[in-house]
């Protein structure tokens, strides 16, 4: 029961990381009255304090490793309080307040993920390369699994009855999940922790894994860009209302199912030749997508399915690789993908502070008639520009030495 146990927290992190990054611009923008140049703004300036705390949070864990169950709960507790109070506020609530709630359910998004991968060696059956793999696979089956779970929620609540597209159902849903979770993971965070050296640059630098870090913050970007722009891509650059929702489902189940594959495929060939075959399925996606017309459903949904399988390469393939050197080198986790998740949080903070007002200034409004320009400048961002920073990422991958990238 041990790797179910991971997959099932894994699930409500990121059952909670979904309204964050995807549902949050929109439900601001429709039911909140807030321009999404301000969003753009507040989610950078929470990213910046991400900046000092992640990297705390890591040192923490690591300064305090018998009090892990303790640190699983209060990210429990934050996620399972934040979330009702966030989709609960109306038109007029006060910026302040939403600014108080997003920082309570970041700051503990954060201390979860934190936890979670930077225990990776202590969760683990054992810490070897290979059981590191297994359990990114059981790690990341159980996040998409959350993933999917999120982005069907809502419009099953509105089909049950919820009122307000079904978000204040929605966050309550989320709270109730995430106090079953910590009950039912107790077990997990008892197990004895696995602990290293203390962090250094140098140390992570001889390791390779500061070159990982800057391929995460690179890799980071496209996704970061299409998850702040999907719904907005769906439903106003292909005028496909109402099927965001089945379309997100359809992504995710497509990285889901190919997790195990990704796993299995890293272990035979090496992590590199792994994600030498996936990247090119999600630049293959982007330069589809900036090419579809309005209406095209099917066209966007065999695109769905190419990018969610390079997606799951990159979820299983990236951590476990970076777990892998830090626990060769002997180095404290925790600390090391407290930087980490700050790296994959500033992707998406600077994608919805660039993004949100470029299509503000040219002229485009969720849900409303928008012009030629301001879809076509839609377009550019979520499928041209993604397209060109992941052409970069595959490019740094082709040069990882192999002592980093070894299986």
């Amino acid at each position: 029961m041990l790797y179910p146990r991971v997959s099932l927290y894994a699930l409500m992190l990121a059952a909670a990381g979904i309204p964050l990054y995807i549902h949050l611009p929109r439900f601001a923008a429709v039911n909140l009255g807030i321009g999404l140049g301000v969003i753009g703004t507040v989610l950078l300036i929470i990213r910046l304090v991400d900046l000092v705390q992640d990297p705390l949070i890591g040192w923490a864990i690591d300064r305090w490793p018998d009090a892990q169950i303790l640190f699983a709960a209060a990210a429990a507790i934050g996620l399972a309080v934040g979330f009702p109070l966030l989709f609960m506020l109306s038109d007029g609530a006060a910026l302040g307040t939403l600014i108080a709630i997003l920082v309570l359910l970041f700051s503990a998004y954060s201390l979860g993920t934190i936890l979670l991968y930077g225990r990776s060696a202590t969760l683990a059956k054992r810490p070897d390369p290979k059981e590191l793999m297994t359990l990114a696979a059981y790690r990341e089956g159980g996040q998409l699994t959350g993933v999917i779970l999120a982005a069907s929620a809502p419009a099953l609540f509105v089909t049950l009855g919820a009122s307000a597209q079904g978000y204040p159902a929605f966050g309550l849903f989320l709270g109730v999940l995430s106090v079953i979770t910590i009950v039912l993971t107790f077990p997990i965070w008892q197990r004895p922790p696995i602990t290293g050296e203390g962090l250094s640059f140098a140390g992570l630098g001889k390791s390779g894994g500061l070159r990982l870090l800057a391929l995460a913050l690179v890799n980071s970007l496209p996704v970061a860009i299409t998850s702040t722009l999907f719904l907005f891509f769906v439903e106003d650059r292909l005028q496909l209302p109402g099927k965001a929702g089945p379309l997100l489902i359809l992504f995710f189940l497509s990285a889901g199912a190919s997790v195990p594959l990704w796993a299995r495929l890293s272990n035979r060939i090496g992590p590199k030749q792994t994600l030498i075959i996936a990247m090119p399925l999600s630049i293959a996606g982007f330069i589809g997508a900036a090419t579809l017309s309005a209406g095209n459903l099917s066209g966007f949904a065999v695109i769905c399915i190419a990018s969610g399988a390079a997606l799951g390469a990159d979820m299983v393939v990236l951590p476990a690789m970076f777990s892998v050197v830090l626990t060769r080198a002997g180095l404290n986790a925790s600390a090391a993908f407290g930087i980490w998740s700050f790296a994959g949080k500033l992707g998406l903070a600077l994608a919805a502070f660039f993004t949100l007002p470029l299509l503000e200034r040219s002229g485009f409004f969720p849900g409303q008639p928008n012009s030629a320009q301001a879809l076509e400048t839609l377009n550019f961002a979520y499928a041209v520009l993604p397209c060109i920073l992941k052409l970069g990422a595959f490019g740094m991958v082709l040069t990882l030495p192999s002592e980093v990238s070894a299986k």
